[in-house]
């Protein structure tokens, strides 16, 4: 009996011990868990607000255009018997830039000429013979106007360069009509553009457009050309509207207003047509009180944030904003600089239920977590 009862003893103690070790390991992880779930909900991100420059700006898409354009057009219709220049030619005003058959031009010209002599000597013959001039002075006009129309028309064989600039499209062919077809070419004959001053046109959103008016400073930055980056001024906002497709749903028209800005200094391979990015300043208020914009919570008019003091307690406060920047708001009172504000939580709401905005850097240190 005694050697049955040995096993079972040694069966029982370890059992025993295997059950103390299991709600041990139990316990140890059910704390570990507590502790981690503790220090998570402790943890708060948050900003600080600053004293420095508030900026708002409005961007858009836009192209690289000619500050002066002109376009060439025959005033006489015929065959091209000569185009003297090319695409890329730099040209001065009133060089030749493509002529047309004259012929039929100058015998038009020589018949007004003759009919213009026979009016003349039928109103001298009137006169000598004291009969009424009247009639024959009229002649004597009609003919000197066709005359006119003929020496304008013989002078519209030659297509002449009406301003300096360089030859960016040559829209007819050697042995050609000169009447360019509006299916072929938008322009003229011969097209000029002054590529030594530029401007950027660009299409800015009815919202945005409301922020523009001349004087205002833009920034250029250009798609194709590495670091390339000016700076210009908003020179014209049109006055009306134009609709572009792309609406929502696809089924509306987007309204765009045309805003033209200057381009003193161009960047080295700026061209004609290259497209850019636009950002226009609105806004600066400069020695603000700021705080990053995902800081503050908008409920209808009402602005609140909410300040973290040095013992980790958190109070909701009322503010007055002023200046809407890119990245950062303007407090102009209700906050000091050098506060603590909290930052919402992932996927709550603020600015009017927008969403949090970007830092623009000004997250604190250690990606913007906060001690109590």
């Amino acid at each position: 009996m005694k050697a049955l009862r040995r096993p079972s003893t040694a069966v029982n103690a370890l059992l025993a011990l295997l059950i103390v070790g299991a709600a041990f390991w139990g316990w140890t992880l059910l704390r570990d868990t507590s502790q981690t779930s503790g220090a998570s909900a402790s943890e708060v991100r948050t900003v600080t607000a600053t004293q420095g420059t508030v900026t708002r700006t409005v961007s858009a898409g836009g192209s690289v255009v000619s500050a002066a354009t002109a376009t060439a057009t025959f005033g006489t219709p015929g065959t091209v018997t000569a185009i003297p220049v090319k695409v890329g030619q730099e040209v001065k005003a009133g060089a030749l830039l493509a002529k047309v058959d004259p012929a039929d031009a100058k015998r038009d010209l020589d018949l007004a000429r003759a009919d213009l002599a026979a009016a003349q000597d039928a109103l001298g013959r009137a006169r000598a013979a004291g009969t009424d001039t009247g009639n024959a002075a009229n002649a004597v006009t009609e003919a000197q106007l066709a005359v006119d129309e003929a020496e304008a028309a013989v002078a519209g064989t030659q297509l002449i360069a009406p301003m300096a600039g360089t030859v960016v499209a040559v829209n007819g062919t050697l042995g050609g009509s000169s009447v360019v077809s509006a299916q072929d070419s938008s322009g003229g004959f011969v097209d000029l553009a002054d590529l030594k001053k530029l401007q950027i046109t660009a299409a800015f959103s009815e919202a945005d457009a409301t922020e523009l008016k001349e004087g205002q400073s833009a920034t250029v930055v250009w798609n194709a050309l590495q670091n390339a980056e000016t700076t210009g001024q908003v020179v014209a906002v049109d006055p009306t509207a134009t609709g572009s497709a792309g609406g929502r749903g696809g089924t509306e028209d987007a309204v765009t207003y045309g805003v033209t800005v200057s381009l003193p200094n161009p960047p080295d391979g700026a061209k004609p047509g290259q497209t850019v990015t636009v950002s226009v300043v609105t806004g600066s208020v400069d020695n603000a009180v700021m705080i990053n914009s995902a800081a503050v919570t908008a409920n209808g008019n009402r602005r609140t944030v909410t300040v973290l003091d040095s013992a980790g307690k958190q109070e909701s406060r009322q503010v007055q904003v002023g200046l809407e920047g890119d990245d950062a708001t303007q407090i102009t009172s209700g906050l000091a600089s050098g506060e603590r504000v909290v930052l919402p939580i992932a996927g709550t709401t603020n600015r009017a239920g927008t969403g949090p905005r970007g830092g623009g850097g000004f997250a604190p240190p250690g990606g913007g977590t906060g001690g109590r």
